[in-house]
């Protein structure tokens, strides 16, 4: 016999749940939701009225008896006009809300409930899961058959605006297949897309609920019991800090830890297959219904029109098609990759069967590639908007697999990094996107699209992936028939690919070993260029937070000197400093967009208590110059608003004239607020590079962003008698890397380790 307890999670919000007793099974799996939803129905039926002329169906999870360990009941209690209708609804919800149960109830006549889901296609589709649990069966029997028959008759007007729907949906929540903390229900490829599915099968649309999108159904819901019974509450959003924990619920063990930890990758690469199982499941649906809208297109002797686009594909009824010319003959190898081509450059889906043909006769490619392979590949890389649909059509059936053996790797593989917001393989199909804005501002945009597409191809492997990934690299670029000296090239792009902007962020951009180190490890403008078109694409492929204007700029400013360096050989001379800094009386504060500069009496100290005081207005500092000319100290800083909202220029500005000039107030509010703000996470880290600069030596700082970082190091150094020339500071989600030139050698390495011991005490 099944009971029912209530249990608190951590949020105090009591659950209903089932008990793991004699012949019902653990909390994960399809007979332990179907376990919960008898059980459900029976406790239930015994809280509800005996009373004739009403009846309680379940929809949702409940109506599917798919009920997730802490899932919410919906429930409709149905009624023939019996009066004192609501005296009875209070005497079933109480009961259900006093065990502790989230509850979406309503209360309705069958014409009632039936006016409500033709105005709203939510409910309408609500209903198709609409079962009888207690009550006049034939009540609820009336509204479950005249639900479903109204949504087969009404299905393809309503879809449109369905779609528009699960489209603002989808905008809100991603794509599951793709996020690192998706949300199982209500992102792209999620449970909810099953449900819609469902619906458009039920309409007799197309079969959209074939076995696979089953089976990833099934584990898309064990993963969402797997996660309840993890976290201990309802929660659809799958965290990076339960994933292992979920893992190992699920079965799936970390084979380098003997099989006792869940493996977290594993259970994220599972579920972005299942979730793009779903999503191209139902853009076939949706393709479905708009040809039935429209109706199919036809010549006057009944055939289906078909219109030509490129060699051996034509389009027929919105999709493409394989000419009956090339299915007739054998196949020529590059017919997959001109088929993908086609659709990526027309914007037109390939038709299921079409990928099916390919995927079961089209033979592989010979290596080194045929010209036509490697000439429709690159046309698929740059062919914009276009790429990515075509490109997971093409993953969906195989066929990427068959073009690069690569791709069973890299294939949903999790970045953890906080800036990135794809999986390893969607990254660099975006990052080709990407590139392909920048094709004309490089010589070689095949070369461009390749190296950005292949740049990150060494991740998921030991060792540094610039590193490892450039051999890789290169015997892709071989194989796809490039000669030797364009694939070694390829190389060159993926090992340096992080150069431009690690060294624009990080070092002192007017020092002219700076530029000419880069000049030298790049070789040519032509190299320079294709690195500079990489970046960006490999940034706005990452995400919103690997890239800003302030970034944009010092990559274009070091791209400029370098390239003035490689046409001309003379590195260019550092910027003269602002005039309006080095005359005048002082001190001088100047405010511009992004920028602050100050000029004082030359004193030691200068650099911090500028720092401080922009962390007091809650300015983060980007890159920070300190200079002495005719006697005055000249600190110039770019910086960015913290929290987004720009500080009072006029009490910024009193601040700082007060700061720099000596005034005890303003360092006690620097000192006392900076010092309460310190970052937390793994250790620091200091690393010296003594050849990285003409004059000075570099300590790079290594730790958790906080504020007031900078003024709290910069103080540090100053009392140990270190000098500051410059300062550039990269932020890296929740770290940082910050760079100081000391002026001077520092050869000795007590003073190195003194210095040290200093700035990582400040930290």
């Amino acid at each position: 016999m099944t009971s029912l307890t209530t249990t608190t999670g951590p949020t105090g919000d009591g659950q209903l749940v089932v008990n793991e007793v004699a012949g019902v099974p653990g909390g994960i799996g399809a007979e332990a939701r179907a376990a919960r939803a008898s059980a459900l129905d029976a406790w239930l039926r015994g809280i509800f009225p005996a009373r004739a002329g009403i009846a309680l169906v379940a929809v949702g999870g409940l109506g599917r008896r798919q009920c997730a360990p802490y899932g919410d009941l919906d429930l409709v209690l149905l009624h023939a006009g019996v009066p004192g209708i609501d005296e009875l609804a209070a005497s079933l919800w109480y009961p259900i809300w006093d065990a502790g149960l989230r509850l979406d109830h309503s209360v309705r006549t069958v014409p009632e409930a039936l006016s409500v889901a033709q105005d709203d296609v939510k409910v309408a589709l609500g209903l198709l899961d609409a079962r009888h649990v207690a009550g006049d069966p034939a009540l609820a029997d009336q509204l479950v058959r005249t639900a479903a028959d109204h949504w087969r008759r009404t299905a393809v007007r309503q879809l449109p605006g369905l779609r528009e729907i699960t489209a603002a949906r989808w905008e809100t929540h991603g794509e599951l297949a793709f996020l690192l903390e998706g949300d199982l229900k209500e992102a792209a490829g999620g449970l909810r897309d099953v449900g819609l599915l469902r619906a458009i099968a039920t309409a007799g649309v197309t079969d959209a609920l074939r076995p696979a999108v089953h089976a990833a159904h099934r584990r898309l819901l064990d993963t969402r019991d797997a996660l309840h019974q993890q976290v201990g509450r309802r929660v659809d959003r799958l965290v990076a800090q339960e994933r292992d924990g979920v893992a190992t619920l699920l079965g799936l063990r970390a084979a380098d830890a003997g099989g006792v930890t869940g493996d977290g990758d594993a259970l994220l690469r599972r579920v972005a297959g299942d979730a793009r199982t779903v999503s191209h499941a139902l853009d076939d649906a949706w393709r479905a219904a708009d040809r039935l809208r429209a109706g199919r297109h036809r010549t006057a002797g009944g055939r289906p029109l078909r219109r030509p686009v490129a060699r051996d594909v034509v389009e027929q009824d919105g999709e493409l098609v394989l000419a009956r010319a090339a299915i007739g003959a054998r196949p020529d190898p590059s017919l997959s990759l001109r088929v993908a081509a086609a659709a990526a450059t027309t914007r037109l889906p390939i038709a299921r069967a079409t990928c099916e043909w390919l995927a079961a006769y089209c033979p592989p490619l010979p290596a080194p590639w045929p010209p036509a392979a490697r000439a429709a590949f690159i046309t698929l890389l740059g062919a914009g908007p276009g790429l990515v649909p075509a490109w997971e059509t093409c993953d969906r059936y195989g066929l990427i697999d068959g073009w690069l053996p690569e791709w069973t790797r890299l294939r949903s593989l999790p970045q953890h990094n906080p800036v990135h917001r794809f999986t390893l393989d969607r990254h660099l199909v975006q990052a080709a996107y990407e590139a392909s804005r920048h094709t004309r501002d490089v010589d070689r945009p095949d070369l461009l699209l390749l190296g950005a597409f292949l740049h990150d191809i060494g991740k998921g492997l030991p060792g540094d992936h610039s590193t490892v990934g450039a051999p890789l690299a290169e015997a892709v670029a071989t194989r796809i028939g490039l000669p030797e000296d364009e694939a070694a090239l390829i190389a060159r792009l993926v090992r340096l690919h992080l150069l431009l902007p690690d060294v624009a962020t990080r070092r002192d951009l007017s020092d002219p070993k700076t530029v000419a180190g880069v000049a030298e490890r790049v070789g040519d403008t032509t190299t320079l260029d294709l690195l500079h078109g990489l970046v960006r694409a490999d940034a706005a492929a990452t995400g919103p937070a690997a890239w800003s204007d302030w970034k944009g700029r010092l990559v274009a400013e070091l791209v400029a000197r370098v390239r003035t360096a490689l046409d001309t050989g003379v590195v260019p001379a550092p910027p003269a400093p602002d005039p309006a800094l080095v005359a005048g009386p002082l001190p001088v504060v100047h405010l511009g967009e992004d920028r602050v500069s100050v000029a004082a009496a030359d004193r030691r100290g200068l650099l911090a208590t500028v720092a401080g005081c922009l962390a007091l207005h809650r300015l983060e500092v980007i890159s920070a110059d300190a200079a002495t000319v005719d006697g005055r100290a000249l600190v110039q800083c770019r910086v960015q608003p913290r929290y987004g909202l720009a500080p009072d220029p006029i009490a910024l500005r009193a601040d700082l004239r007060r700061a720099v000039g000596g005034d005890v107030s303003v360092t006690q509010r620097l000192r006392g607020r900076a010092l309460a703000a310190r970052g937390q996470g793994a250790a620091p880290r200091v690393v010296w590079h003594r050849e990285a600069a003409t004059d000075a030596v570099l300590l790079e700082l290594r730790a958790a962003d906080a504020a007031g970082l900078l003024y709290r190091v910069a103080c540090a150094l100053d009392e140990a008698g270190a000098q500051v020339r410059a300062a550039r500071i990269s932020t890296l989600g929740g770290d940082v890397v910050d760079a100081f030139y000391l002026v001077g050698g520092w050869p000795s390495d007590a003073d190195r380790a003194r210095i040290e011991t200093a700035v990582l005490a400040a930290v």
